[in-house]
């Protein structure tokens, strides 16, 4: 399996998506076309020491800025490495994307090069996040600040097939982010969507207010691109908040610290669980192939973690699968 990497993509680069790779290499036995300017890879692969078995280097000569227009991707910028990489996997060149660079571009490469899943009216972003019990999934999470209601029906098939396939939930249960339970609840667009979601087909259970949604009582989470990422950071932000809090309380004083040196191990793993680090990064869903979103602060861990969930994709063919749930949607229409 070959998994493109936008080497010139995120804070970062092009250190940590080439160290990256090369855990990939090392870690997921897959290959790696690691795509930028070759003459600042070759540096960085020098100062890192980075072994290169398994990464194939393709030079592009520009780079998409996280300031500049992400239609740039298309005629100003066509020799940037997010853009040669694009275009690598529409020609089946690889069999999955991985990048760390500018969201806008992604979704406009994403869309308008590799091509949207026959049907898809718009990609989609879907965040995986920890709970007590199970990770579930947030859709969309900013790559459409405005949407209809038919779309966030499609957001909510896309985020289910990505649940069964790729985290192996059976029937993942679907809800959509409103500010009450009660049908009537909500803006125009929740109103239209809930009945649209209750005939889908989906296990749909209904609506879900914000303080439920991080305790996971549903699978797939759905909302407009502009709630979804008000949701995500503000889940981000609590948890950067409650591990300063509890580190604040074991550094109180000796008593404290013991019980902290004792409790290191369940501190380390509550940090972990909240790290996006370990979940490497989010779908854009809806694309004919995996396109893996990284953080744009992502080191090494991020890199190979994002390429481990694109082979997941692969591997579990969630286009494939996303197709399969619309053809179902289309049927039971039908009928």
């Amino acid at each position: 399996m070959k998994i493109i990497i936008d080497a010139m993509g995120g804070d970062n680069a092009p250190l940590a998506p080439l160290e990256g790779a090369a855990l990939a290499v090392r870690e997921l036995d897959v290959q790696v076309t690691a795509v930028g300017d070759k003459e600042k890879m070759a540096v960085a692969i020098r100062q890192g020491e980075i072994p290169m078995e398994g990464i194939e280097l393709v030079h592009a000569s520009e780079v998409i800025g996280m300031e500049e227009e992400a239609t740039d991707i298309l005629k100003k910028k066509p020799d940037s490495s997010l853009a040669v990489a694009c275009k690598l996997l529409a020609e089946g060149k690889g069999d999955a994307l991985v990048s760390a660079g500018s969201t806008g571009a992604l979704l406009v490469g994403g869309t308008l090069i590799v091509g949207r899943i026959k049907g898809i009216k718009r990609p989609a972003i879907g965040t995986v996040l920890p709970s007590l019990e199970k990770p579930w999934l947030l859709i969309d999470c900013g790559a459409n600040a405005e949407s209809r209601a038919e779309m966030l029906v499609q957001f909510a098939f896309m985020g289910a097939a990505y649940q069964e396939k790729v985290m192996g939930v059976q029937n993942p249960s679907v809800a959509l982010a409103n500010n009450g339970t009660e049908e009537t609840k909500g803006t125009a667009l929740q109103l239209e969507a809930f009945p649209m979601l209750q005939k889908s087909g989906l296990n749909f259970i209904g609506n879900i207010e914000g303080r439920d949604i991080p305790m996971a009582v549903a699978d797939v989470v759905v909302c407009d691109g502009f709630t979804g990422n008000i949701i995500l950071k503000l889940t981000e932000g609590v948890a950067k908040l409650f591990s300063a809090m509890i580190k604040q309380m074991f550094y109180k004083n000796t008593k404290t610290k013991l019980a902290g040196a004792v409790m290191k191990d369940d501190l380390d793993e509550f940090k972990k669980s909240f790290d996006y680090k370990e979940y490497g990064g989010a779908p854009l869903l809806g694309i004919k192939s995996p396109v893996i979103k990284a953080h744009g602060s992502s080191d090494a861990l991020a890199i190979k973690n994002a390429v481990r969930q694109a082979k997941r994709c692969v591997e579990n063919d969630v286009s494939k699968a996303i197709e399969s749930y619309l053809a179902a949607q289309k049927e039971k229409e039908k009928k």
